[in-house]
């Protein structure tokens, strides 16, 4: 491929821009438009008054005795009860979080196949459950609710820095043979995905299946609406997931976060990067950009292949492109330099199990030394609140690291907006002073750790496709725990400064929590 960083390109990532804007002006308009109805209707109509506030008082008992948080719950039932028609549409455009009925039933009849094909890992749980139960039980909880078991022959690396990450991928990417499988919430038509792409078209020239999936919310800014077909052009596979027309769509607020890369069934790799310049410090718009990743060669690639192909299928409801998939599952050896044991797993929007937020909060629980977090964003139910807190309070060590420059100002506003109660509870608050810090990760006790896509905010608990690897008793626990440090050194602790902030600034505080469920 010719390395066009050109007019050609620069057009085409502008045209994506433009999309964007037209995206969100459509958005504007739908929000006016029901703002419109609820006003001019509910004082021109009484029936339509009366008929919105009986639908509103229904919804909201749906809503109360549903699952979910009580923030969330509330934050619902404040809006709906406020302004029933904008309100109660909403809901039915954003609240809703489990998707279409036909699109669950096709996850469900994917994922019936793809699991199938996934070993119980009975003998590693055997194995910890000998060595540390509450870890056990941990991975008990993954393989029960997500479906994707554990592993004691799998070596796992872990970087900590995307750079390092991407250039390991690239890589493996040259020594494919049979298949490449990448997954990625954004793609930028950029040099970093120009370099990969490189290596994927000499790959499929030399006979090797190609496929790559990304996120359109997420690449909208990047990438223009024929990005997929010049792919497929050059002989790669190529899906859009879920494409962003705005409307009437109850699944415009489920997006595909996942970060996966699988080469050959054999080698795989996650974490918080995406494709794009500013991940690999190209381009600098929020300071030095910090992200990490890790590398899986053993038996485990499993489960990252089968997170891959549950999206590739299910998400499109033409249906399956696979009839089977047992050749994308080979029989792969144990690995020589594997230690410890790995458990990559898959969280899904499709069901009523927050996976990605009850591993957090199991390895809160977990720990009785230390436990640190680090995330780009910090917009956390009352239950993992309380339960930061409680491990702070009974003397475990609770740390968070989050950006020093913010990508999203609102967000950051939010994002310290939990600061004060955490504080308050002997949680210790640092931020990331040379820029952005974009990994999500955990680390508990020097024996287990967590890095994947899965931020601390509620649109990654609760409404996205996300992805982590949880790992254990390995030097990768190590490495993440040195880089834990290195970051608090590069941060400010504003601990203090929350415990006890002003009047106004704790009022807007208040306000800005009330809305945090709904970003």
């Amino acid at each position: 491929m010719d390395n066009n960083t050109t007019v050609e390109n620069q057009a085409e990532v502008k045209n994506g821009i433009k999309r964007l804007v037209f995206a969100g002006i459509a958005i504007l308009l739908q929000v006016a438009v029901i703002l419109i109805i609820q006003f001019y209707f509910t004082a021109q109509a009484e029936w339509f008054a009366i008929g919105m506030r009986l639908l509103a008082t229904l919804l909201v008992l749906f809503i109360y005795n549903g699952y979910g948080t009580a923030a969330t719950k509330m934050t619902w039932i404040i809006l709906i009860m406020a302004a029933p028609v904008f309100g109660t549409t909403f809901y039915l455009l954003v609240g809703l979080n489990r998707g279409p009925r036909m699109m669950r039933e096709r996850y469900e009849e994917v994922d019936k196949k793809l699991f199938a094909l996934l070993p119980d890992g009975a003998k590693a749980h055997e194995t910890l459950s000998n060595a540390d139960g509450r870890a056990a039980n941990i991975s008990h909880y993954l393989h029960e609710q997500s479906s994707y078991p554990l592993y004691d022959d799998t070596a796992i690396t872990y970087y900590d820095d995307a750079t390092k990450g991407i250039e390991a991928q690239k890589e493996e990417l040259r020594r494919a043979e049979h298949f490449i499988f990448m997954e990625y919430h954004a793609i930028e038509d950029a040099e970093s995905w120009h370099a990969i792409q490189d290596i994927l078209e000499e790959r499929v020239r030399a006979g090797v299946e190609v496929r790559v999936f990304y996120d359109d919310a997420g690449s909208i800014g990047f990438v223009n609406t024929d990005f997929v077909d010049r792919l497929e052009a050059k002989g790669i596979k190529a899906k859009v997931f879920n494409p962003f027309m705005p409307g009437i769509n109850l699944f415009l607020n489920n997006r595909d976060h996942r970060k996966i890369t699988v080469i050959d069934g054999k080698v795989g790799f996650t974490g918080g990067y995406n494709i794009a310049n500013e991940y690999f410090n190209l381009t600098h718009p929020y300071g030095h950009w910090k992200d990490t990743g890790v590398r899986l060669e053993g038996p485990a690639v499993k489960n990252l292949t089968a997170a891959f192909l549950e999206m590739w299928n299910a998400s499109d409801e033409r249906g399956s492109d696979d009839k089977s998939y047992e050749q994308y599952f080979p029989e792969v050896p144990a690995s020589l330099d594997a230690q410890g044991y790995v458990q990559p797993y898959a969280d899904s929007p499709m069901d009523d199990v927050q996976v990605g937020e009850d591993t957090y909060i199991s390895a809160a629980e977990y720990a009785q030394k230390y436990v640190w977090f680090v995330t780009p964003y910090l917009i956390i139910t009352d239950e993992m609140e309380r339960v930061l807190g409680l491990a702070a309070r009974r003397g475990v060590d609770v740390r968070i690291i989050t950006p020093g420059i913010p990508d999203k100002k609102i967000v950051y506003s939010i994002t310290r907006s939990y600061y004060h109660k955490l504080a308050l509870c002997g949680v210790r608050i640092f931020e990331y002073t040379p820029g952005f810090v974009h990994a999500k990760m955990c680390v508990a006790d020097d024996v287990l750790a967590t890095c994947g896509t899965i931020n601390l905010d509620y649109r990654s608990l609760y409404h996205h496709f996300e992805n982590g690897c949880l790992y254990y008793d390995c030097d990768a626990v190590a490495d993440t725990k040195a880089d834990c440090e290195w970051m608090f050194a590069q941060s400010r602790e504003v601990t203090k400064e929350y415990i006890d902030p002003a009047i106004h600034l704790r009022l807007w505080h208040l306000i800005l929590r009330l809305a945090a469920p709904l970003l």
